[in-house]
């Protein structure tokens, strides 16, 4: 390990299902990483560039952003994380920034891992396209 970082995952219990907003178990690696270069308060909608955090709607700053930097996780374990109605990249899950920095720690994503916006561009930085990750279910240490 080089580094650690807080993080928040899903306000809802693990979970591989589409639908069950959880933050889905096993491993997984990058499989895309998406806004590079781009300043931290950038606002990404269907992974593009929607304008800064200042140039967001009272209503939008209330809710949960994809901010600063994208990095899309693709399962890579059969029946578990990966195809059929199991499947984390389907599900646009996504290691991301946030407008919400101060609730980092807490549980609020809809299944994302959100980290704070100037530590996911350093890891962005720091882990190559493709590198693995493993998600830990907290409950029974999967």
């Amino acid at each position: 390990m080089v580094k650690s970082y807080k993080i928040s995952t899903s306000r809802n219990p693990p979970s591989c299902r589409e639908g069950s907003l959880g933050t889905p178990t096993g491993l997984h690696k990058i499989d895309g990483k998406i806004g590079g270069g781009l300043p931290l308060n950038t606002v990404f909608r269907g992974r593009k560039p929607d304008g800064t955090l200042p140039e967001q709607t009272p209503g939008e700053l209330k809710k949960n952003l994809i901010c600063a930097r994208i990095m899309r996780l693709r399962g890579l374990e059969d029946e578990i994380n990966s195809g059929g109605d199991v499947d984390t990249y389907s599900r646009y899950v996504y290691i991301h920034g946030t407008n919400m920095e101060d609730q980092i720690g807490i549980p609020m994503s809809h299944g994302c891992v959100l980290m704070r916006n100037a530590e996911i561009a350093e890891l962005f930085e720091l882990v190559p396209d493709g590198t693995l990750v493993y998600i830990l279910n907290p409950i029974d240490n999967r």
